[in-house]
């Protein structure tokens, strides 16, 4: 019987308690618990990080977008500013001998009112252009020249040429003219056009002007 005994305490004694099996369990949940934590922690933390750069992207191009400079919306200088860029345009070489194109005389009727009653102009008209070779190729435009000009002559009232600065004007015009059939501009309004040479066609002068 004490044998007996002996043996039950033996292995009442090996058995472990019910606290002693539980406590392991409880330490790794809570282990696991702790870890799951700070795994959503940490992907919260992402999240935010994440949203708040989007943000700050969207607002910095936001602001790009609204903050023009003010250079950038000042208008521009008018058309009229913009410097005139004149073709042909040289001083007169006294060295060289000038070249000059005689035209056929002119016969044409001048614009009539009641106070001036009819007059006609004969106009003995010469053309200094830039070179030889320009004189010797304009005779095969004469005829539209000559078209040109009488136009110009035709237009005129008596008003208007029996004066200097009448016949000057004329001057002008008849260059102007001749010029803008060869797809010359003309000089800025500034620059005297009867003394600027510019153009296969630098000069008309009058050898006889007669209006009667």
């Amino acid at each position: 019987m004490a044998q007996v005994a002996n043996t039950s305490s033996e292995q009442l004694q090996a058995v472990p308690s019910p606290a002693s099996v539980a406590s392991p369990a409880k330490r790794g949940g809570k282990l696991l618990l702790i870890i799951l934590l700070i795994a959503v922690l940490v992907l919260l933390l992402a999240v935010v990080g994440i949203g708040a750069l989007l943000v700050m992207k969207k607002s910095a191009s936001t602001g790009t977008a609204h903050e023009t400079p003010v250079e950038s919306v000042v208008p521009p200088p008018p058309f009229s500013a913009a410097p005139v860029q004149v073709p042909f345009v040289s001083a007169i070489d006294i060295n060289k001998a000038p070249v000059f194109v005689q035209l056929d005389p002119f016969t044409v009727n001048l614009q009539t009112t009641e106070d001036e009653g009819s007059h006609y102009l004969q106009a003995d008209i010469v053309l200094r252009v830039n070179e030889q070779k320009t004189a010797e190729a304009l005779k095969g435009w004469m005829p539209e020249m000559r078209n040109r000009i009488n136009l110009i002559l035709t237009s005129k009232f008596l008003r208007d040429i029996q004066n200097d600065k009448g016949q000057e004007r004329l001057q002008s015009e008849i260059l102007l003219g001749l010029n803008a059939m060869f797809g010359v501009q003309p000089p800025p309004s500034e620059v005297p056009q009867t003394h600027a040479p510019y153009g296969p066609i630098q000069g008309v002068l009058f050898n006889s002007f007669i209006v009667q």
